[in-house]
């Protein structure tokens, strides 16, 4: 079916949009944060209003597909796969609204420390999310089981911080407020990557049609 074709191209198009306006979301937050950039964190914060738009459309436009197109296997686990990936992208940019909103309560304070896991745990999230959605226009579930085995490697950067900002802390007093908000912004960056993995499995149901969610990673065949 050429039309229904033509929708699911249209469909992706919308999803690699509001993927591509998150991305940019996680990284200009965290760079607000680092650059002490207070107008850039407000431009975050705006923008969550377009990605929100967004997600609206895109479910308006998948249950549009489903009643009228009644699309068959493979064309429905490409909508539905669709309408799960933009819940768990709103809710990545939900967190990077967070780190903003901790990013413009820290600038007003003297820095505690460089930041350099931060931008690493940034880094990282931003490359499971494009990685991710990748994975999901090519259908590659070698990229997307990829993306979920890097989930660990944020995690391993989020202990460090809270260890790291528990001595700070256990230090001197005066640091908790300003502990407390760098490490919100840690758990925001481990609650972006768990989204990205998300995707990465939804992308691995719609290459085999097999629900991992709660399983062990995948093993290559």
């Amino acid at each position: 079916m050429a039309i229904l074709d033509a929708e699911l191209m249209h469909l992706k198009e919308l999803v690699l949009k509001m993927g591509a306006m998150v991305e940019g979301s996680i990284r200009d937050s965290v760079n607000a944060l680092v650059e002490r950039n207070d107008e850039l964190a407000n431009v975050v914060i705006e923008r969550d209003h377009q990605v929100n738009t967004l997600d609206v459309q895109i479910d308006e436009e998948c249950i549009r597909l489903l009643a009228l197109m009644q699309p068959m296997a493979g064309d429905l686990r490409f909508i539905t796969t669709a309408m799960k990936i933009t819940t768990d992208l709103e809710r990545m940019g939900d967190n990077a609204v967070n780190i903003a909103e901790r990013a413009l309560e820290l600038n007003k304070e003297p820095i505690l420390k460089p930041y350099i896991d931060i931008p690493n745990m940034s880094r990282i999230a931003q490359g499971m999310t494009r990685d991710a959605l990748d994975a999901f226009v090519r259908r590659d579930k070698k990229l997307a089981t990829e993306v979920i085995m890097r989930d660990d490697e944020v995690d391993d950067l989020k202990y460090g911080i809270f260890e790291e900002l528990i001595s700070y802390m256990v230090k001197d007093s005066n640091t908790v407020s300003r502990a407390m908000r760098v490490s919100f912004v840690a758990q925001y960056l481990e609650r972006i990557a768990d989204h990205a993995t998300n995707i990465a499995e939804m992308v691995i149901y719609l290459v085999a049609g097999k629900i991992i969610r709660h399983m062990a990673p995948p093993m290559e065949e």
